[in-house]
């Protein structure tokens, strides 16, 4: 158990986490660095939806580990990755996320100012 703070989605700070209805690329110029139809759509209070992608459709050879860490009191610790030819802490994944968002533990998230995402129709 962690000794920072969590706290609870509730009616001042919904989240949700459903399957997307769509098929997400994501892209570092040319190369493809992920593609799926099982991503996952993390809708958090009044932010834009992110797509969530399963670590088993991403080319994790093409991620390297960094240190930075930060910590969402609804989500808990994020770790990052850069991805070569995009930037430094282009990527985030929760390991350990809180109960809350169970379903995106093993799924990576990327920042679209740092890559292409492409959401395309099923």
């Amino acid at each position: 158990m962690t000794d920072k703070p969590v706290k609870i989605p509730g009616p001042d700070h919904p989240i949700t986490v459903t399957p997307a209805a769509s098929r997400v690329v994501v892209r570092v110029g040319d190369r493809v660095v992920a593609d799926t139809t099982q991503a996952l759509s993390l809708k958090e209070a009044t932010y834009p939806a992110v797509p969530y992608v399963p670590r088993a459709d991403v080319d994790m050879a093409l991620l390297e580990r960094t240190d930075h860490q930060t910590y969402c009191p609804y989500k808990g610790d994020a770790s990052y990755y850069s991805i070569a030819g995009a930037g430094e802490n282009v990527v985030w994944t929760y390991e350990a996320p809180y109960e809350a968002v169970a379903p995106i533990k093993e799924y990576v998230a990327f920042y679209p100012n740092k890559v292409t995402v492409e959401e395309l129709p099923l």
